[in-house]
């Protein structure tokens, strides 16, 4: 029998260009570094106004047999919100011929070099080559009896990769900077969840870039940057009058604080790790007499409501972190965590497009 023999012909070419669209959606991320790598956000910003092919090419050097090509990338990501395409008139032509000219859009500006929220080290990390090709080995891995995808690809689990390789250490804790700026835009409007607080321990944040915008905005409250000792070790000379770096196992102990910050490192986690971080959490605040909380900033699926397909991108960050034993979660799989290690109470708040700001209470 004909599996599709009761199905009318455009269905089943709605299904060809379903399947199609999938097959080659990895183009999109390709393009995307190609935009990076040549730097084309930064030309247009430098030049000062939207640029022309033209010109785009003559900075780039590109040989005339790849200007097509150039033509096509600007074209896709134009198609897909990287640019505006804008009708210019040309000022050194008599005629005041119009003219085609690519212009940034809001996500183009987040990948211009050196300014504030610049995503580029984010974007770079996750392309990178040694992420990247890992996804080819998902079959694998399903079969793979308690591996993690890092230890098929790589030979060892992530963090172990990241500490042999200062390189890519490097690189990975600089793309967790650059979205950290972003937190730095949002927490602008949740001041009063610091508010009371005279010490925060900020746990696995690298290079404390989470820590040094909440020690900016709040000058009397002690920040402590709580990472694995080679990771922090670099850093221990930046130490202020309010911010410090402290290395340790967070599964052994947190130093003693006001509150926990835990900004996405609990959907590195399996559940079980989960409750032991929150325990500890627990732990870290338990003296603060008026009551201490752990403030978490993370993904939280909720597949109800979908503004501007959020969804379908928190899903494949939980494929990500799924590969790796950890998960994004939903409000209840988060419920469920605090409660069993023993915090009494929580809220949840929308921090950025993407994150979500949970205080949760002891």
């Amino acid at each position: 029998m004909d599996l599709l023999s009761g199905r009318k012909a455009n269905e089943i070419f709605e299904g060809q260009v379903h399947v199609y669209k999938h097959m080659y959606v990895y183009l999109n991320s390709m393009c995307l570094k190609w935009c990076i790598e040549l730097e084309v956000p930064t030309i247009i910003y430098n030049h000062e106004k939207p640029i022309t092919l033209h010109e785009l090419i003559s900075i780039l050097q590109v040989p005339p047999s790849k200007i097509s090509g150039v033509e096509r990338l600007m074209r896709h990501l134009s198609h897909n919100g990287f640019f505006d395409i804008v009708t210019i008139h040309d000022d050194d032509d008599e005629n005041k011929e119009e003219k085609e000219a690519y212009a940034l859009t809001i996500a183009s500006e987040l990948l211009v070099k050196g300014t504030e929220y610049c995503l580029i080290p984010m974007a770079k990390c996750s392309l990178d080559p040694s992420v990247s090709s890992s996804y080819n080995l998902l079959g694998k891995w399903t079969l793979e009896e308690n591996l993690t995808l890092s230890e098929i690809s790589l030979g060892t689990n992530l963090w172990n990769f990241l500490s042999k390789n200062p390189s890519i250490l490097t690189s990975f804790n600089e793309s967790m900077a650059s979205d950290s700026q972003m937190v730095k835009l949002a927490l602008k409007d949740h001041n009063a969840v610091f508010e009371g607080l005279e010490s925060i321990v900020d746990v696995g944040s690298g290079n404390g870039t989470v820590s040094k915008i909440i020690s900016d905005m709040f000058p009397k409250l002690k920040c402590i940057v709580f990472d694995l000792p080679h990771v922090v070790e670099n850093f221990s000379g930046t130490n202020s009058n309010n911010l410090s770096f402290i290395g340790g196992d967070m599964f052994n102990f947190i130093p003693e604080a006001d509150a926990v910050l835990l900004k996405w490192i609990l959907h590195d986690w399996d559940d079980e790790h989960c409750v032991k971080i929150l325990k500890k959490c627990k732990d870290a605040i338990s003296k603060n007499t008026k009551g201490g909380k752990a403030i978490i900033i993370d993904f939280v699926i909720n597949e109800k409501q979908d503004e501007f397909g959020l969804t379908q991108m928190k899903l494949r960050m939980d494929i990500a972190m799924t590969t790796l034993n950890g998960k994004e979660r939903s409000e209840e799989e988060f419920k469920k965590l605090f409660l069993e290690a023993g915090f009494e109470d929580y809220k949840i708040f929308p921090l950025t497009g993407m994150y979500s700001l949970i205080v949760v209470f002891s």
